[in-house]
């Protein structure tokens, strides 16, 4: 298997090229294109993983495994625009359920519980996990930064600028600043990450770009 990131970092395209018997699977919209002999099986990654992925995570509950016959390539894009970046993984990976677009090997796709403080944080209980020995593509709505914390070290994130971390990384919630900037900041929320461990973040934020449009509706009456 080879692989390749084009047109990055604003508008990034995955392509895959499988030798024959070589399988990707990939998030349900997110192929474009393919080339050569291949196989589809589409498939929910297991009934009750799935239902928890969809009515928990807010993913699609189908994903779709693309199989080699022959020599093949294929092409994916995540649903907004932004980087890609690829994590060989032996083990799990916690992700934001908007930014998994594809992954190889023998990995399974889940939800990872975040409790209550998942629900001050955005309206959402679980983060997608995805865990086993493989790789996995991950995407930003916008470009890509990756820090790697050491044991203690802290960071303190905008929670929708947050696309993934290590399992190992510990978090918590917290307001921003002192009651003035949490109200009139434009921060609200944010979660303290704590490592050791490493973290992706994105460059942008969906909320602000949902409200910059909205000024362009037209109004209701």
């Amino acid at each position: 298997m080879e692989w390749e990131v084009t047109q990055s970092p604003a508008y990034s395209l995955l392509k895959v090229r499988l030798n024959p018997g070589e399988s990707v699977t990939a998030e349900a919209g997110a192929f474009i294109s393919g080339f050569g002999e291949y196989d589809i099986k589409t498939h929910t990654g297991g009934i009750m993983a799935s239902i928890a992925r969809t009515f928990l995570g807010g993913e699609s509950i189908f994903l779709n495994t693309f199989t080699a016959k022959s020599s093949a390539e294929l092409w994916f894009a995540p649903s907004l625009p932004g980087d890609i970046q690829y994590r060989e993984l032996d083990g799990k990976l916690i992700i934001q359920d908007f930014s998994y677009l594809a992954h190889h090997g023998d990995i399974k796709v889940s939800v990872e519980w975040r409790g209550f403080k998942g629900l001050l944080a955005e309206g959402e209980l679980v983060w997608l996990k995805v865990e086993g020995r493989g790789g996995v593509w991950i995407n930003a709505y916008g470009g890509m930064e990756v820090l790697d914390l050491k044991e203690g070290e802290k960071v303190t994130v905008d929670n929708f600028h947050f696309v993934a971390m290590d399992p190992s990384v510990k978090y918590s919630i917290k307001k921003f600043g002192g009651w003035k900037s949490f109200f009139l900041g434009g921060e609200g929320i944010v979660a303290e990450l704590r490592g050791p461990g490493r973290v992706y973040l994105q460059t942008r934020s969906l909320p602000p770009f949902i409200n910059f449009i909205r000024k362009f509706l037209p109004s209701r009456s």
